[in-house]
C-alpha cells in the first residue's frame, strides 16, 4: 500500500513565515536525508486526516513536492499543546539500498481466547505498543502481528517468539535485549473461580 503525500516548496523561514503558513491553513515542514535539506509546506487538513491513519507513521510514504515524487519516511511531529493542530514534521529520504532503523506498531490479536483469559480468567497486559526494527524500505512490515492464543496466565511473549517478515530484524535482539511484549497477569482467586464454575 502506497501513502501519497502532497507538498510544496517552502520559500520564505522563520518563526514568523511558519505562523503565518499556520494561519493560512499550511503546516511548515522539512525533507531531509542524502542530499540537500528541502523545506516544505502542506496543508493541514489533508495531513491531519492522513496522520490518523497508524499505517503513516510506519510505512515508506510517496512524497511530492512541486510535481517530483520521492519516498520518505515521517520521522517527527509536533502538536499543539491542547489544540488539534500539527505544528510541523520531518520526513526522512529513503534509499532502497540502505537498510533504516524505525518503530514498528504491534497488532495483538487472540487475547480473547487465550487459555490464561478464558480458563484463568487473567487480564491482558500489553508490555510494548511497537518496537524498533531494522531493515530495507522494500522489506518494512506495516506492523507486526502478536498473536496470544497459546499464552497461559503468568506466561509471556517475549521479542524472539515473534515472526517476522524476511529481512526483518529486532534492533533490542541484536543487542541481546529479549524484551516482554505481553503478559498475562493471573488475577488473584481467577484459577479456583474458573475451576468451582
Amino acid at each position: 500500500m502506497t501513502i501519497e503525500v502532497i507538498a510544496n516548496k517552502r520559500v520564505e523561514q522563520g518563526t514568523g513565515a511558519s505562523r503565518r503558513l499556520r494561519r493560512a491553513g499550511k503546516v511548515p515542514g522539512i525533507i531531509y536525508g542524502s542530499g540537500e535539506p528541502v523545506a516544505i509546506e502542506l496543508d493541514h487538513n489533508n495531513l491531519y486526516y492522513a496522520m490518523q491513519e497508524e499505517a503513516f507513521h510506519a510505512t515508506i510514504l510517496s512524497l511530492t513536492v512541486d510535481g517530483k515524487s520521492e519516498p520518505v519516511l515521517l520521522r517527527d511531529a509536533q502538536y499543539h499543546p491542547w489544540k488539534q493542530i500539527v505544528m510541523h514534521v520531518d520526513f526522512q529520504r529513503v534509499d532502497a539500498n540502505q537498510k533504516l532503523h524505525t518503530k514498528v506498531p504491534f497488532h495483538f490479536v487472540n487475547g480473547d481466547v487465550a487459555p490464561g483469559v478464558k480458563q484463568g480468567g487473567g487480564i491482558v497486559s500489553h508490555v510494548m505498543n511497537d518496537a524498533d526494527v531494522e531493515c530495507l524500505p522494500g522489506a518494512l512490515p506495516e506492523f507486526i502481528e502478536v498473536d496470544l492464543k497459546d499464552l497461559q496466565a503468568g506466561s509471556s511473549i517475549h521479542l524472539s517468539d515473534l515472526t517476522l517478515p524476511a529481512g526483518v530484524e529486532f534492533v533490542a535482539l541484536k543487542h541481546g535485549d529479549n524484551a516482554t511484549v505481553a503478559t498475562i497477569l493471573a488475577v488473584r482467586g481467577g484459577g479456583e473461580e474458573a475451576a468451582a464454575e
